[in-house]
């Protein structure tokens, strides 16, 4: 099987999102993990865009990319899912030359502005665009 890992800041939105759609949309075809450089707190408007498609993510643990990169786990893809310049603090990982590593950008939850509804539109377009580029990128592999 297949292992991927996401990555972005925190590991709070974009990437546990991904995570969770990865796992939902490819039925097991893959081990999914997802990390962040600076684990933080998990973010509620992820938490709930999830929750309006059917997919709970609230017991969900903030991991640190860099603890995995310790512990030597191995990936066959490991995608960004942040804006390039924090993309490019990533580690690489260790292993075959097989890792691929993935960018696609995808704007931050946690810089919403504006009242509580406008930020959760906000984030619905992100998961969105992450569940299609997840879509897409299933076709390739």
């Amino acid at each position: 099987m297949k292992k991927v890992l996401f990555v972005c800041v925190h590991n709070s939105a974009r990437s546990q999102m991904a995570e969770a759609l990865l796992k939902h949309l490819s039925r097991g075809r893959f081990e999914v993990e997802s990390a962040g450089l600076e684990p933080g707190k998990l973010n509620p408007l992820a938490i709930e865009v999830m929750k309006e498609i059917g997919i709970d993510i609230s017991q969900n643990n903030t991991k640190s990319v860099f603890d995995f990169y310790k512990q030597g786990k191995r990936y066959d893809y490991v995608i960004t899912v942040c804006d390039e310049s924090q993309a490019q603090r990533c580690p690489v990982f260790p292993g075959t030359t097989a890792t691929r590593r993935i960018h696609w950008s995808f704007d931050d939850p946690a810089s919403f502005q504006g009242v509580w509804e406008d930020k959760l539109d906000q984030a619905r377009q992100v998961r969105d665009k992450i569940k299609q580029q997840i879509e897409q990128w299933l076709k390739t592999v």
